[in-house]
């Protein structure tokens, strides 16, 4: 469900918004915020809900990985965006799954007139990173 409504939308992020996304500000057009679920280190996986304000998304990037890798978004409140590179983008609603293999270009975040939530899964692999490339231009996002 849309809502530009922050205390309606804090009701429905059931894992909690988390701290301002600082670490990564730099690769996001707008405020995102961050909340680990798991540590990677003790649990073998990361987990971590991260949340959009409206209009808010991330650059385009890929997970790289020799085996293995990638990233699984599962969508739990509000409404955002998913792209991969050539492709039409896929509008995101709670229980919607993106399953992205390792080496695909996308982008995902908010749409303008919503707060958004995932948790973000990052698939265990052998010689894993991720690549940050060229934000998502207005004129693209707007387009949507």
């Amino acid at each position: 469900m849309k809502t530009t409504d922050k205390t309606a939308f804090d009701q429905m992020n059931v894992f909690g918004e988390g701290a301002p996304n600082d670490a990564f500000a730099q690769y996001f057009i707008g405020q995102s915020y961050l909340n680990p679920l798991t540590d990677a280190a003790t649990a073998g996986v990361g987990l971590a809900n991260v949340t959009f304000e409206p209009g808010c998304r991330n650059n385009w990037h890929i997970h790289h990985a020799s085996t293995g890798g990638g990233q699984i978004l599962i969508c739990t409140a509000g409404e955002g965006w998913y792209q991969e590179w050539g492709k039409p983008a896929q509008s995101l609603v709670p229980g919607t799954v993106v399953v992205i293999p390792a080496g695909v270009k996308h982008w995902h975040g908010a749409k303008a007139d919503s707060w958004f939530s995932h948790i973000a899964f990052e698939a265990p692999g052998t010689d894993t990173s991720n690549e940050w490339l060229e934000p998502v231009g207005d004129e693209e996002y707007a387009a949507l």
